[in-house]
């Protein structure tokens, strides 16, 4: 199949689990992709084995940590530098299960999830958008039902629960904001945006939680070939082109928490443009 050809793809966190299928997929289809992670030496033993695989070998590295803004910052530029368009992100990249701050002094997971994930999207925004029609998606997930809002001052202090697991959550509510936002913002650029949820996955998202724990988690979980179904529809699927800042799950449109506002979704835009210039100036 080469009806991607001539299309190019940024999938974040890209060399392993849900980002590694979502590249497999994207690839499989005839698209350049661009695999961003921390481990350059991972991260190109799945170009490898993808390019094995499929007999696409128009992919590239780039180096990111979305929890370190001058990462994401470097990691921006690398992919302006190159000179090439971007028709669509993948929000991919994210962890689960670990505790403690992001070098940029934020809550672990929403640091990650969230700020690093925003910066990056603002600074590739416009340049999707001239390379538009495109798409930008947010994986996210069911957790974020659970919370009941965003405490402003938590998510600048190290994660308080033992699990981490609603400080996850709250990432995951950003994640579906930020689409939902970021879909208001790019109305009538060519560019829609979408969030989702991927299924529980037996991914490296939960790498941080303890070995005997984790492995009893994933006899209940899906595949990440699995996962990546509704990562690839929401990036790919003709059906949704005319669609912007909605949630899916299972490769279906679903509607997202009560408290995925469209007032939160401003304020936590409002905070995170704050932040953003208040880290990197």
């Amino acid at each position: 199949m080469t009806d991607l050809d001539g299309r190019t793809f940024l999938v974040t966190g890209a060399n392993s689990g849900i980002g590694k299928e979502t590249a497999r997929g994207l690839a499989g289809r005839g698209a350049r992709v661009v695999l961003a992670g921390r481990s350059e030496e991972k991260t190109r033993a799945a170009m490898k084995e993808i390019a094995d695989d499929t007999g696409n070998t128009d992919l590239d590295f780039v180096p990111l940590d979305l929890g370190d803004l001058a990462s994401v910052r470097t990691a921006a530029e690398t992919v302006l530098a190159g000179g090439e368009p971007l028709h669509v992100l993948v929000n991919n990249a994210g962890l689960a299960g670990s505790r403690g701050m992001t070098k940029s002094g934020f809550e672990l997971a929403f640091g990650t999830n969230h700020v690093g994930t925003f910066y990056l999207t603002e600074l590739l925004r416009d340049h999707i958008v001239a390379s538009g029609p495109g798409r930008i998606v947010n994986v996210a997930s069911t957790g974020h039902y659970r919370p009941k809002g965003i405490d402003w001052d938590a998510v600048r202090r190290p994660t308080v629960t033992r699990t981490a697991f609603d400080e996850y959550c709250v990432s995951k509510l950003a994640n579906v904001l930020h689409a939902q936002e970021l879909g208001r913002r790019l109305e009538g650029t060519g560019v829609t945006t979408y969030s989702l949820h991927p299924g529980t996955i037996a991914s490296d998202v939960w790498r941080e939680v303890p070995f005997g724990l984790r492995q009893a988690m994933k006899l209940f979980m899906k595949s990440t070939e699995q996962g990546a179904r509704t990562s690839l529809y929401c990036a790919t699927s003709p059906d949704v082109a005319e669609h912007t800042g909605r949630y899916y799950d299972g490769e279906r449109e679903k509607a997202p928490s009560k408290v995925a506002t469209p007032e939160l979704a401003a304020e936590l835009w409002e905070r995170s443009e704050a932040w953003i210039s208040a880290e990197v100036l």
